[in-house]
């Protein structure tokens, strides 16, 4: 049945056919339209926030989360478009599925220097998959269809449709409404069956063989998988930094994250390994500084990913596979099977196994629980209080970096960092998003001070539509990772480095929700069980001490003699 729809209720008429569930976003002039139309859309949860940055991180959030688009809506264009471009680096870094929507400039003022006027076209270029702009009203479903086939198509990252006000204001006739699996991607590529032998032969040879597990295996949440495969060669899973939830965390050959910002245990079974079956990953930044520093030189690598451009890109390989992560875990697993000569490491990984056990223990027992709360006491306090099934988001900085594997992650999907991006001032937002995509979970957000500082706001989001986050706000007055820099590498020479803050367990009971301080250690555990318990947004602020630091990035100053 045709009907005619203004360009904003054609716009909310396509996201209820992508069955949207929840939209972020700041509401503006350019997209009235879409806001009145989204009045009668009772089966979208309109979560209005305070700035569009902060809503691209929830909606980043959320699609991390459940594996469905997060949409973030910036009602003005000019600065409203402009406060996305943040938020969508950050996603196209994380490679998450993010429709990003921006009401623009009606198409008759373009290039007469109008009022907010901006190219979006050209702003959202770099840091998208794909940015569209409208050009007639009657497009409005078809760019929609397109924006989400983009995003969710791998390698999945955000989208941006710039939609003209005059194209929102117009009206147009719409009929043959489409459904999702009638213009979505259903399959993915499996292994080429000579690649999957030729790999089987080489791990099957391996005396020193190790998994290294990425995103494509824990956005899959494809932990059977990459286990039943590891179980085959009886040899160690090690994840990517911000994966350290590909893998259970109690399993037995999980060796928890790698790389120059990993643990000691992980990171030298890649830099001993003989063969490497990169599952999954890039082998990119995070993991590898992309320097033979953090991989072994003279290992077989064989690398899986669904985007092909990715393989042997840093790193030269033996094998690459294209292919979805799991289905090949799945194929070299029925290969290795078949293998009627097939070598176990067993020493390899009873070494390894023995290593990762004594390093465990001493992570507790070497815990400085002295005051003031020093980090490693403050990990230990939360490895205790945390629920197993809690979802936990970090932001970048020198505490959440100790932070990312001194933490215990029981299942998929429980890790959510800015990955590549680096940035501070995600968590927070991160994980409302992550709350509204899965309710009936915990979710933690860890943080600085200084990056809660630009982002708390939010916290008047929460209160008013429920969503019941704890926050832990590492407390240490100053900007940590920088301050380290001044430190170990500029004689000490301060500029910037230091933060005043409000109490943020005050302001967070100005704003409606609970606050607690931890100004000791003792006083971390129940506070943090207050905080879960409480049934609201909730915030800990804990006193950390101020010289407490560690230089991450030891290597961008090696000309400075560190």
């Amino acid at each position: 049945m045709s009907n005619y729809l203004s360009g904003g209720a054609a716009a909310v008429a396509a996201l209820e056919a992508e069955d949207t569930s929840h939209v972020f976003g700041l509401i503006g002039s350019a997209t009235m339209e879409m806001f009145d139309a989204l009045y009668d859309a009772k089966g979208i949860q309109f979560i209005g926030v305070h700035d569009e940055r902060t809503g691209t991180h929830m909606a980043d959030g959320y699609a991390r989360a459940c594996g469905k688009a997060g949409v973030i809506l910036a009602g003005q264009n000019g600065p409203g478009a402009t406060n996305l471009v943040t938020g969508l680096s950050q996603a196209k870094a994380a490679f998450s599925p993010v429709v990003s929507i921006a009401g623009a400039l009606s198409s008759g003022h373009v290039y007469r220097d109008a009022f907010q006027e901006v190219d979006q076209q050209s702003l959202f270029t770099p840091v998208t998959k794909k940015t569209w702009t409208a050009p007639s009203v009657d497009r409005v479903p078809e760019l929609f269809r397109e924006a989400f086939r983009t995003a969710l198509s791998p390698r999945q990252g955000p989208v941006q449709l710039n939609l003209p006000r005059d194209v929102l204001s117009g009206q147009a006739e719409f009929d043959n409404w489409q459904k999702p699996a009638h213009y979505r991607n259903q399959s993915l590529p499996a292994g080429a069956q000579q690649d999957i032998k030729r790999a089987a032969a080489l791990l099957s040879k391996a005396a020193r063989p190790v998994i290294i597990a990425g995103g494509g295996i824990k956005n899959t949440c494809a932990h059977d998988a990459a286990l039943r495969l590891a179980q085959t060669l009886n040899c160690p899973v090690v994840t990517s930094p911000g994966h350290g939830d590909a893998i259970p965390f109690e399993h037995t050959l999980n060796a928890g994250q790698m790389g120059p910002r990993g643990n000691p245990v992980a990171s030298r079974l890649v830099i001993e390994a003989d063969v490497i079956l990169a599952l999954g990953t890039r082998l990119g930044f995070n993991s590898t500084f992309y320097t033979y520093d953090n991989i072994n030189r003279d290992a077989k690598i064989i690398q899986v990913e669904i985007e092909p451009t990715a393989i042997g890109r840093f790193f030269p390989v033996e094998v690459g596979i294209w292919s979805d992560a799991p289905t090949a875990a799945i194929q070299l697993s029925e290969a290795l099977t078949k293998l009627n000569h097939r070598q176990l490491a067993d020493d390899w990984t009873n070494t390894f196994m023995q290593e990762r056990a004594s390093y465990l223990a001493k992570r507790d027992e070497e815990a400085i629980e002295t005051h003031p709360t020093q980090p490693s006491g403050l990990f230990k306090a939360l490895r205790k209080v945390l629920p197993k099934d809690a979802a936990i988001t970090m932001d970048a900085g020198t505490l959440c970096l100790q932070a990312t594997d001194a933490l215990n992650y029981w299942s998929p999907k429980s890790l959510f960092t800015p990955l590549d991006f680096g940035l501070v001032g995600f968590s927070y937002a991160c994980g409302l998003g992550i709350k509204c995509a899965l309710p009936e979970r915990p979710v933690v957000s860890l943080m600085g001070d200084g990056g809660f500082g630009m982002t708390m706001s939010e916290l008047s989001t929460a209160v008013d539509h429920n969503i019941n986050t704890v926050t832990v706000v590492m407390n240490n007055q100053c900007w940590g990772a920088e301050k380290a820099y001044q430190r170990d590498f500029f004689n000490g020479r301060y500029i910037g480095a230091d933060v005043s803050s409000p109490p943020f367990e005050k302001v967070a009971e100005l704003y409606g929700a609970k606050g607690f301080r931890a100004d000791s250690l003792s006083d971390v555990i129940p506070a943090v069980e207050a905080a879960l318990a409480c049934n609201k947004p909730a915030v800990v602020n804990v006193a950390v001490d101020p010289d407490a630091l560690y230089s991450f990035r030891r290597d961008s100053f090696k000309h400075r003699g560190g």
